[in-house]
């Protein structure tokens, strides 16, 4: 493993046992020379961070939303010479050898600019956050059409091609769209294209949006053969609040990229599709 590796987290009113967990799994990892801690929350009791883990850089400010907080982590560790920034949620947390195997397998894909391990819930179950580039179809079907037996096949079909499901998520994937819960990024092609999160998203569809830009001009990769654990809340289905940012995000999203015509999602996803497949074929 060769190069600095820093990170980052957006805080608002996290619970302080997400805080700690995350905190002692960058750690254990023993890597790490700084992670930002971006807390948008009405106070700075999360201060005491800074004096607890001496790798913490610790920012209270306004909230400025999800990206636009990774965005201040990022230009200062670009600034500070890292070669690797992990961005990282809260509500996850991973073994000491995860960070070290990202580094590893980056160091020997010098045209990978973003990896993904494998992400599972605490009871073990896979997550399929490895997904196509969305169209409003895909993202209507998954939040509003309920499971009806006459619709069941159907949406399930069309939901397992969205979420690769049917790869089998056992080998390494070139896909266009990787969950922000978890962005390993080498900090070099950032700076080369000027690929940062885009702080007209507030919150929800930053992280499809940076992998788009990101997958354009690099490998953004899935690594199932490192672990982390996610304990997922999936806040938009129990919030209206959080409901209404989702859809105006999205909006936002097919907006700048095209609602039914989007001829970048549609070349795009059938590329990805073909190297899953011409993947699969060579391994048979």
């Amino acid at each position: 493993m060769s190069g600095m590796i820093t990170a980052s987290m957006v805080l608002y009113n996290t619970p302080k046992n997400q805080v700690d967990s995350l905190l002692a799994s960058v750690a254990d990892s023993r890597c790490v020379r700084r992670l930002w801690a971006v807390d948008n929350s009405p106070d700075d009791r999360r201060r005491t961070l800074e004096r607890q883990f001496p790798f913490v850089r610790y920012i209270h400010n306004a909230n400025l939303g999800y990206g636009a907080s990774h965005n201040i982590a990022l230009r200062e560790a670009i600034e500070e010479g890292a070669t690797y920034h992990a961005v990282l949620n809260p509500d996850i947390r991973f073994g000491g050898e995860v960070l070290p195997a990202l580094a590893a397998f980056m160091d020997g894909n010098p045209d990978a600019s973003c990896a993904m391990p494998e992400v599972v819930s605490p009871g073990g179950e896979r997550q399929h956050l490895c997904k196509l580039l969305p169209s409003p179809g895909d993202l209507i079907l998954r939040r509003f059409v309920p499971p009806m037996m006459f619709l069941r096949r159907w949406k399930e079909k069309r939901d397992a091609r969205y979420c690769l499901i049917d790869s089998g998520y056992g080998e390494v994937m070139d896909v266009p769209c990787l969950s922000g819960c978890f962005m390993f990024l080498r900090l070099e092609t950032l700076a080369r294209h000027g690929i940062f999160f885009d702080e007209r998203f507030f919150m929800y569809m930053e992280d499809v949006d940076l992998c788009r830009r990101l997958h354009a001009v690099s490998r953004t990769l899935y690594l199932p053969h490192v672990r982390i654990i996610h304990d997922h809340a999936r806040e938009s289905y129990r919030s209206r609040r959080m409901l209404a940012a989702h859809l105006r995000s999205a909006a936002q999203y097919f907006c700048k990229w095209g609602w039914f015509f989007d001829r970048g999602r549609s070349e795009t996803n059938a590329a990805a599709l073909r190297g899953i497949l011409d993947a699969a074929g060579g391994q048979g």
